[in-house]
């Protein structure tokens, strides 16, 4: 059975539809009426012509000239009413037709095709009912209804956060995905696979970029397991993404180097290895001649690990320095001012970072795409303001 509401619904929806058919045909009748208005009109001028020739105001010559031009356009007006007469017959049966068209024909059409193609006997499914039946596995919107207001109830069920965040991964909801990540991290525990979980979801927020807290993550999770894959992986890339490609070669190599033959994450390793590596002898063909690059080489991130935490801090301090002094005798390489101003930032120095930012924007005035890149990093930094 059709419910009262949607009967009126359906109702008011042919009635609107019948009037917009119905309408335009009412306009013989507003003919009509203006017709009898002209008649009357001409009929009122000819009284007024008579008054003017008895009361001396008009010459009868004059009278007779008007007289005759409203006597020749009531005879029209009085043709055009007498055939609007005639056709009326068959313009009201044109009417009838169109009128039982609107109202009865269209609406018995629309009814059996809706009992041909639809469901008219499908009880309702109100969202309450859904949520309150048992839980549909092809309905996922319901399923993470359900585990949301699960965890609404008991926010401290840990697991309930940790299965709920892929199902926010898959959903594309990363923000969401990511809180519960956290949640489960805070409930259940650290783990190097939720800290690379998360990680993942926060690049995935940052359209692949790896953000402060992503690698933040990310170095949590390799603490906790140095051989997590995902978390090494993604090491690698932000260090890429610093212009530090023999860090992200040294790490991806070893990664290849320890991964079993049948690793699922293998062909995407040596992707990202040989584009590294690409990078590295398009570099040194474009240097050749011109001295040592300004960043570390593979030997000095080796030679890095066997120094002390001073000794480190002066070499890395110098290698900034170079990064430095090239920018400034070669200010156009804006990978290179936002890698300075993250080294900056690592190194504590705000207010060298804020300043190699800064340059960045005299270098690229003008450069709407390169101010948007500086933009952004200034807010990763955190050194807006």
């Amino acid at each position: 059975m059709m419910s009262a509401p949607l009967f009126a619904l359906f109702a008011l929806m042919t009635a609107v539809a019948a009037l917009a058919v119905l309408w335009p045909l009412s306009r013989s009748r507003v003919l009509k009426g203006e017709r009898e208005a002209d008649l009357a009109v001409y009929r009122d001028q000819l009284a007024e012509i008579d008054r003017d020739r008895d009361g001396g105001r008009l010459p009868p010559e004059q009278a007779e000239a008007a007289r005759t031009e409203v006597a020749r356009r009531m005879l029209a007006a009085d043709a055009a009413r007498v055939a609007d007469a005639g056709s009326k017959k068959g313009g009201d049966s044109r009417r009838r037709a169109a009128a039982v068209m609107a109202l009865v024909i269209v609406p018995l059409f629309g009814a059996g095709l809706y009992l041909y193609l639809g469901t008219p006997d499908l009880p309702g499914a109100p969202l309450a009912e859904r949520l309150a039946a048992p839980a549909d596995r092809g309905d996922v919107a319901i399923l993470v209804r359900k585990v949301e207001d699960h965890l609404a109830q008991n926010p401290n069920d840990g697991a309930g956060f940790e299965v709920l965040a892929p199902i926010y991964l898959r959903l594309g909801r990363f923000d969401d995905a990511a809180r519960a990540y956290a949640q489960a991290i805070r409930l259940q525990g650290p783990t190097a696979l939720r800290y690379s979980a998360l990680g993942e979801v926060l690049v995935m927020a940052a359209n692949g970029i790896v953000t402060a807290d992503a690698l933040k993550a990310f170095q949590d999770a390799a603490k906790l397991d140095p051989t997590e894959p995902r978390a090494s992986y993604f090491l690698g890339l932000a260090a890429e993404q610093d212009g530090r490609d023999a860090d992200a070669a040294a790490i991806w190599s070893a990664m290849v180097a320890g991964a079993p033959a049948d690793a699922p994450y293998l062909p995407l390793l040596k992707v990202a290895l040989a584009r590294v590596e690409g990078k590295d002898k398009v570099g040194a063909a474009a240097q050749a001649g011109a001295g040592p690059a300004p960043g570390p080489s593979a030997a000095d991130v080796a030679n890095a690990a066997n120094m002390s935490t001073g000794d480190r801090n002066v070499m890395i301090r110098g290698m900034v320095q170079k990064l430095q002094d090239r920018l400034t005798a070669e200010p156009g390489d804006l990978d290179g001012w936002l890698r300075l101003a993250r080294a900056y930032k690592v190194l504590g120095d705000t207010d060298k970072a804020k300043s190699a930012l800064a340059s960045a924007r005299t270098a690229f005035a003008g450069k709407t795409d390169a101010l948007a890149r500086i933009d952004a990093a200034e807010k990763d930094l955190g050194l807006g303001g």
